[in-house]
Parts: structure tokens; C-alpha cells; sequence
């Protein structure tokens, strides 16, 4: 009962309603609140000179004036007292809930408040004795804001909800200290249960002693003491009393204004020309509405309570995924930076290796130039010695060598002796740009498949034997989608093929057999592979072919109308067109009556392959079975050969049907209902479009949907019938 708690609470207080009234906004105050937020409204000539005064007020401009407009009795129950409410001239202020009430009211401690309604309910005038409302006087809602002007009666004007002061007295009594024994001769005990029937509160061994499971007491109900204390009337039920009328009790309800009305109401007020009905009634009725809304909202409560659970599941289920996949992010981070500090020091290594490289070089070199400038020096101190010499004969005796020496020593330091073998740059350079940018550019990829979609069944549909679908996916699903795979089966119970592979949501398959059940599947995919496929739908095509003349297919000659179903020729010349569905299973029957027929012209009637010669007899070259007729007799043609003459031809009215059985595979034309010849053609498999060949002398209409003819008896379906 803790979440009623709010309920039962005034809007401007903040605490338990006490003497709560009605205002015909339906909403409910407490009393004494209700006289605290009156304002009394200055006398106004007119509804502009009321604006005009609430002209430069403060903090009431929240409230629109023209929001503030008094309800008459035809809208929300408010009574008809005149025009517009001035707005007051003191700002606003905000009860313990939130509320804005007028006039302000100072905030106070919550104890404080309590402590100044209860002196504020104590010194409450009772009904009767009440001072007089001021006149003019306005109360607006705390709640809606609705306004409205008092009449003499004042608050009296307003219904005391009773009901409500019940349940907040049982509320409150339910939350008090524990209940006592009520047998107990010294120091009750708390209370254990408490019977219905005898009313009376329970200690588990008085319960023993006094009330024991046996006998008539065995058929008392025997409930936990806070049930009881709820249940149980601490005082009578208080009778409420006429509004209008305070002397006289309220025993009739008025339908048309959905309240409660007193006797004297029906003789002299305003209800005495409504429709009442007895009170008792009308307090059944409603409760039994009230029942069965209750019954309505209690089960979206538990809507709302199991979707609260799932939440709270969701909840833990996002956490967990989020350890999870937090783990899993640094233990791929920690993979690259583990494969990056292996590389590092790959690289480092052949630093190392360049360093030393470098070095040796470096070294070599010295060391090779040391060695020769020790030498050289040692020439050059030996020559300048030689040359101090003052023997002529002996210094001529060794000078050729010398000079031969000094020159030799001299171009051994030739060019690149003096050049260094090895800069002291590093001729390497780290390219880790690509890198960089790989890291900038590392991301989360898509990594799911995606869900299964959602057929749309009321935009998915059959026509004739076309089929449309469409789908969506789910409305949760996050994962991207990149295409969509539609998947149809054969109609006869076959496996399933593709026939639509690409990113729209909705496809129309043309070409299917007509009288055929198919089951039809679409399932998603991404760059991570295929998903789930969606429940499966079963569709059925028309069971009666309906189909008109094909204008794209026809030859240039032919001339259409009457939408595709009357045809004729502007050449001498025959010329073919055919109809715009094919047939590969099943019976069908269609009729052409002869609208026109100049010159007694010879046309064919039969059925084609789609690449059929356009320009000349149906029947004239393998891909077609015709019958061709004059007005005296006809033939059979297939691949130029004439079979089966027979008597009997054509004219203007007359009507040639043709009838194609793929359980038989055979082919039969009539001419006016009647068979003509025998059958035409036998051995029928694959695909076939209705066709016929005219010139201009004939004028032809084409009837489909037709029933297959009484006299002809369908052979057995072919179950390995093949697939357009």
C-alpha cells in the first residue's frame, strides 16, 4: 500500500487530505487548504477591463489569461459565472509537493507544516457555522489550474469526497503501532490474527483458548491483524447530504450530469427534467466498470512489472557483456602493443647492427692510416736527415731511390685515401606513418551477423501469380545490414532457391504457377557472414489464370485496346502476339470470340515459347502448337506440318477456346463450346504463353478466369511438374 501513499495526499499541504472536497475539475483539497488559497477577484466592469488589471503582474504570468477562461456547464462541470478571472498581484509560490497554490504561502519546515494544517483543520468553522466567502471570491486548481468564481454557498458548493476520507483514515490506521490482544487481562500481547466474524483481535493463546478451530468457529475466517485493521469500520458510514439542499440525503443519480442528487434536486432544481436512476444501481454499475478498468490496467501493471524485470535482466546482462568485453578490448590492445615492442626491437637490432657496422669501418680506416703516416713520417724525417748530409758523392749514391720513395709513398695517399669510408649518418628512415594511421583509423568493426528480419504480413500479398513481400528487421537490432536474400520454394513442396539477392526491403516475383502454395524465407548478411533466417511464410497464387495481351512482346503491327484484351492487325501480313503469363503446371482454359471477320482470313490460336517468330503463322516455325481456321474448316500446325483437318469454321461472334492440361501435357481447342478435332498436341513440357496470329481482317477479344469446360475431366497433378 506504500505506493497509494501519494494518493492520498492534499497537492497544496503535502499531507494526509483532511475533509477533502471535490472540485469539478474532479481533482480534491483539502478544506482548510482550499479557503488558504482563495483570492478574492476586484469587481470588473467588463472581460477587457479584467485583463487590463492583470496588467504588469509578476510571477502569475506563467498561467496564460486566456487559459484562466471559466468552464460552463457544457465542458468540465464548472458553473457559469461570468467572464475571465483577473490575475492576482502577488507572485506564487510552490507547496511541500511542488504545487503552485495562491495566495504564496511561506515555506515552513515539513513538522511545522503539519503541525499549522492540524491547527489550521482545529480552527475550521464546522458546515453551517462557516463565515461567509468574500464575494468574488476565486479558488484555482493546484493541479490543472482550472479557475473558478465562488457562488454564496462558498466551499459548501463543493461535494465532500467521503471515500477518499475513508481510505486515508484505514491507511492511516494500518500504519499505526502493532494491535493488542483484545482478551488479554494483563499486558496484552500483539495481536497474531484477527477473526472477521467475531471481530475481535487475537494473541496466538487466546486464539487456542477462546477461538478454537472446531465446531461452528471452524467456519470463521481468520485473517493477519493488518488485514483485519483495514478491513474493519471504525465508525459507521457517514450519509452525505445534498450540496444544494444540506438537510436532505442524496438517494438518486443523475445521468446527465453524472452526480448524485437529492429528492428536493429532482422537484425544484435543475436535474428535474434529467434522466435519473437509483442510486444503489447506478453505485453497482460503476463499481462494476471500475472492476473491469482495474481489470485492464492491472494487467499492463504486470506488463509493466515483467518488462521492469526484463530490464533489470538487461541491466545485468550489459554489465557482464561490458567486463567481458572490456577484457577482450585490452587483451587485443595488449596483443598490439606486445607485437609493436616485437618489432621495436627487430628494429632496434638492425640499429644496433648499422652502429656497429659503421664502426668497424671507422676503425679499419683509422687504423690503416695510422699505420701509413707512421711510415710516412718516417720517410719524411729520414729524407730531411739525408738532405743535412755534406757528402755529395754519397747523397747521389741513395738520392734516385729516395725520390723514387717519396713519390711512391706520395700517390699511395692519392685520391680516396684521405675520403672517409663511412658517413657518420644513419641511412635509415622509420616509415611509421602507415602505422599512425592504422591506429588513428582502429575501430570497433561490425563483428555480428545480423538478425533475422521481420516479415511485414500486411504489406505482403499475391496477384495472380505474382507475389510480393516485404520485410524490416527487428526494431532492437543494431547490427549493420548489407543485403538481403529471398528465398522462394518451388510451389509443389521443392527445395528452396534464391530469387532475390540484393539491399531493398520489398520484391515482387513474377512468374509463378498459378493454383500453388509457396513457402517464401528472407535472411540478411554483412561482411560477417549470413544470418538467421525469418519465420516462413506460405502464400498462395490465384487459382484462375487471369492474364490480358503482352504489348511489349508483340510485333510492331499489332494494335491493342480495350486494356490488352482486343486485338487486331494493321498488315496483310500475319503477325503473332502473345499473352503476358506463362504456364507450366496446372489446367487452364481461355476463350477469344471473333469480333471481326473481313475476307475470310485464317487466324491461329495455340501457344508459343517466348521466341517465337513474330512475323508470320502461329505454327510455322518449332516453337509453337496452333490451330489455324477459316470460315469452313481447320488445321493443326506445328513446325510448318498441317495435321487434322476438320470440319467447321468461323465467323463473326464465334468463340475459340483453348484448353492446356500439364497433368495430361496435352493441348485441346473448341470451337463454340464444342471440341475441334482431336486433341491437338501431345507431350507438352516447359514453359508456354498463350498466343495467336491475326492480320487486319480480324478482330479478336481475349476472355480469362474461366472455368475449365464441364465436359473435361483434369487428369492427376504431375508431381514433378516443372518450374517457370
Amino acid at each position: 500500500m506504500d505506493e497509494m501513499e501519494e494518493e492520498l495526499k492534499c497537492p497544496v499541504c503535502g499531507s494526509f487530505f483532511r475533509e477533502p472536497i471535490i472540485l469539478p475539475c474532479s481533482h480534491n483539497i483539502c478544506q482548510a487548504c482550499a479557503r488558504n488559497i482563495l483570492v478574492q477577484t476586484p469587481d470588473a466592469e467588463s472581460p477587457q477591463s479584467s485583463r487590463a488589471s492583470g496588467s504588469g503582474v509578476s510571477d502569475y504570468d506563467y498561467l496564460d489569461l486566456d487559459k484562466m477562461s471559466l468552464y460552463s456547464e457544457a465542458d468540465s462541470g464548472y458553473g457559469s459565472y461570468g467572464g475571465f478571472v483577473s490575475a492576482p498581484t502577488t507572485p506564487c509560490q510552490k507547496s511541500p509537493n511542488g504545487v503552485r497554490v495562491f495566495p504564496p504561502t511561506v515555506l515552513q519546515p515539513p513538522a511545522q507544516q503539519q503541525q499549522q494544517h492540524q491547527q489550521q483543520q482545529h480552527l475550521l468553522p464546522q458546515p453551517g457555522s462557516l463565515p461567509p466567502i468574500p464575494r468574488n471570491s476565486c479558488i484555482t486548481c493546484p493541479q490543472c489550474h482550472r479557475s473558478l468564481i465562488l457562488d454564496d454557498r462558498g466551499l459548501r458548493g463543493f461535494p465532500k469526497n467521503r471515500v477518499l476520507e475513508g481510505v486515508v483514515d484505514r491507511y492511516q490506521q494500518s500504519k499505526a503501532a502493532a494491535l493488542k490482544c483484545q482478551l488479554c487481562e494483563k499486558s496484552p500481547k500483539e495481536a497474531t490474527a484477527m477473526c472477521e466474524q467475531c471481530d475481535v483481535f487475537y494473541c496466538d493463546p487466546c486464539r487456542l483458548r477462546c477461538h478454537p478451530p472446531r465446531g461452528p468457529l471452524a467456519k470463521h475466517r481468520l485473517v493477519p491483524p493488518a488485514q483485519g485493521r483495514i478491513s474493519r469500520r471504525t465508525s459507521p458510514r457517514k450519509i452525505s447530504t445534498c450540496t444544494e439542499h444540506e438537510l436532505e440525503n442524496l438517494s438518486m443519480y443523475c445521468v446527465q450530469c453524472k452526480m448524485p442528487v437529492c429528492y428536493q434536486c429532482l422537484e425544484e432544481g435543475k436535474h428535474g427534467t434529467h434522466e435519473v436512476k437509483a442510486l444503489g444501481a447506478m453505485w453497482k454499475l460503476h463499481k462494476g466498470q471500475l472492476s473491469q478498468a482495474l481489470t485492464g490496467l492491472s494487467d499492463r501493471a504486470t506488463e509493466a512489472k515483467d518488462f521492469l524485470v526484463q530490464l533489470r535482466n538487461m541491466v545485468q546482462h550489459i554489465q557482464e557483456n561490458g567486463v567481458e568485453f572490456e577484457a577482450c578490448l585490452v587483451a587485443q590492445c595488449d596483443a598490439l602493443i606486445e607485437a609493436l615492442n616485437r618489432r621495436k626491437a627487430q628494429l632496434l637490432s638492425r640499429v644496433n647492427k648499422e652502429h656497429e657496422h659503421k664502426l668497424k669501418v671507422v676503425r679499419d680506416q683509422i687504423s690503416h692510416c695510422t699505420v701509413k703516416l707512421r711510415q710516412t713520417t718516417g720517410l719524411m724525417e729520414y729524407c730531411l736527415e739525408v738532405i743535412k748530409e755534406n757528402d755529395p758523392s754519397g747523397f747521389l749514391q741513395i738520392s734516385d731511390a729516395l725520390i723514387r720513395r717519396v713519390h711512391m709513398t706520395e700517390g699511395q695517399w692519392g685520391k680516396g685515401t684521405l675520403t672517409p669510408r663511412m658517413t657518420s649518418d644513419f641511412d635509415l628512415t622509420l616509415d611509421s606513418g602507415p602505422l599512425l594511421q592504422t591506429i588513428h583509423q582502429l575501430d570497433f568493426v561490425q563483428m555480428k551477423v545480423p538478425a533475422a528480419p521481420m516479415l511485414q504480413l500486411e504489406e505482403c500479398c499475391t496477384q495472380n501469380n505474382s507475389a510480393t513481400l516485404s520485410w524490416k528487421q527487428p526494431p532492437l537490432s543494431t547490427v549493420a545490414v548489407e543485403g538481403y536474400i529471398l528465398e522462394l520454394d518451388d510451389g509443389n513442396g521443392g527445395p528452396f532457391r534464391e530469387v532475390y539477392v540484393g539491399t531493398e526491403t520489398i520484391c515482387t516475383v513474377d512468374g509463378l504457377h498459378f493454383n500453388s502454395t509457396y513457402k517464401s524465407r528472407v535472411k540478411a548478411f554483412n561482411a560477417s557472414g549470413v544470418g538467421q533466417y525469418s519465420k516462413t511464410l506460405i502464400m498462395q497464387t490465384s487459382e484462375i489464370a487471369w492474364f490480358t495481351f503482352d504489348s511489349a512482346s508483340a510485333h510492331p503491327d499489332i494494335i491493342l485496346s480495350n486494356d490488352n484484351l482486343t486485338v487486331t492487325c494493321n498488315s496483310y501480313d500475319d503477325r503473332v502476339v502473345m499473352g503476358n503469363s506463362a504456364f507450366s503446371r496446372g489446367v487452364h482454359y481461355w476463350e477469344m470470340t471473333i469480333d471481326r471477320y473481313d475476307n475470310h482470313p485464317d487466324p491461329a490460336f495455340g501457344i508459343a515459347r517466348g521466341d517465337v517468330l513474330k512475323d508470320a503463322m502461329l505454327g510455322k516455325d518449332d516453337k509453337a502448337w496452333a490451330m489455324y481456321v477459316d470460315n469452313n474448316r481447320s488445321w493443326f500446325m506445328h513446325n510448318n506440318s498441317h495435321t487434322n483437318r476438320s470440319d467447321g469454321g468461323i465467323g463473326k461472334g464465334a468463340t475459340i477456346g483453348v484448353l492446356l492440361d500439364f497433368a495430361r501435357r496435352i493441348v485441346i481447342f473448341l470451337i463454340n463450346d464444342e471440341q475441334q478435332g482431336p486433341v491437338a498436341f501431345e507431350g507438352l513440357e516447359g514453359v508456354y504463353y498463350p498466343a495467336i496470329s491475326l492480320n487486319r481482317n480480324v478482330q479478336i477479344t481475349l476472355h480469362t478466369g474461366l472455368p475449365i469446360p464441364d465436359f473435361y475431366t483434369p487428369g492427376e497433378a504431375d508431381p514433378t511438374g516443372s518450374v517457370c
